[in-house]
């Protein structure tokens, strides 16, 4: 077991659910909290709770009793967003994928941190975090819009520095970095229309969208985020080696299949491209069928029930 996954701030275990609560959020400073975020807006609330001890498997020799260590599956989150939007998939994926997030500075309680409004200064700080234990205990990366930028560049940075790059990288809601569209500027935009862009992706609560207090903290560190992603520009470089399987809604108007596609510039590994059904925030109803897709593809993963046809 590795040390930082407990003790740095960054990374957040979810670990197996309590009966009467649900599966609660676990903080690098040995309490938890149970968070839950939507699309660009988060709700939040804390109680504490120790992680339990992984599920017992079976060892190679068949033997019952011995604890067989997870794949680990670090969450990326996107724009305005926290690491308890993965929290749902967490009892999915369990026993085989354990599933860690990283909380940025900025939000929830990390709020008081400075905020990166840059992806690559993000992205150091991230593979400087994962790097001292990194050759110990790979793991694969999952990131969503801004998400799926970050953990492709975290991506390059483990790669360069270990030799030894994540497991997989699942690219979710988001084009190849490569890809480049003019004209985005909604870090800009007036509140009003962060507000609009907001309703138009779909996956906010109306409530929290209603209520002047929850803007009011939410859009600063959407502006920021989205300054981040609408003001970076790929820089050329040795290719990451792990294969990328690319998600994305086919109602989704930030990825056409094209920009999907185009990953697989960005790899020496195999691309798989999967359109699923819905907006921007497609995997949110779909929780089940993600799960499925990440574990028939991880190392020691069974084959989910639900595998949709390439794109």
């Amino acid at each position: 077991m590795t040390t930082y996954l407990d003790t740095d701030r960054w990374i957040r275990r979810f670990g197996p659910a309590p009966e009467a609560t649900g599966p609660l959020l676990t903080s690098g400073r040995g309490t938890t909290a149970r968070g839950t975020t939507t699309h660009d807006a988060t709700a939040h609330d804390a109680t504490t709770h120790n992680a339990t001890a992984p599920d017992a498997t079976r060892d190679a020799t068949g033997r019952p009793g011995a604890t067989a260590p997870p794949v680990r599956l670090v969450c990326f989150p996107h724009a305005g967003g926290s690491a308890g939007f993965y929290r749902p998939l967490a009892p999915l994926l369990r026993p085989r994928v354990e599933v860690l997030a990283v909380q940025y500075p900025g939000r929830l309680e990390r709020r008081d941190e400075p905020q990166f409004t840059e992806i690559e200064p993000l992205a150091d700080a991230i593979a400087d975090v994962l790097e001292p234990s990194w050759t110990r205990a790979p793991a694969a990366f999952l990131g969503h819009s801004m998400g799926a930028v970050v953990a492709y560049e975290t991506a390059r940075r483990l790669t360069a520095t270990t030799g030894t790059g994540p497991l997989a990288l699942f690219a979710s809601g988001r084009r190849a970095p490569s890809t480049e569209r003019e004209g985005e500027a909604l870090h800009l935009a007036d509140d009003q229309e962060l507000t609009a862009e907001i309703v138009r992706q779909g996956g906010t609560p109306p409530e929290l969208l209603a209520d002047p207090e929850i803007l009011a903290m939410v859009l600063p560190t959407l502006r920021g985020d989205y300054r981040a992603v609408e003001r970076y520009r790929h820089r050329p470089g040795p290719r990451i080696t792990a294969p990328v399987t690319v998600l994305f809604g086919t109602e989704d108007t930030k990825v056409t299949p094209r920009e999907a596609h185009a990953w697989e510039r960005h790899t020496d590994g195999p691309t798989e491209v999967l359109p699923l059904p819905g907006g921007h925030f497609f995997l949110t109803g779909q929780m089940e069928r993600i799960a499925g897709v990440i574990r028939s593809r991880l190392p020691q993963g069974d084959p989910g029930p639900d595998r949709p046809e390439n794109g």
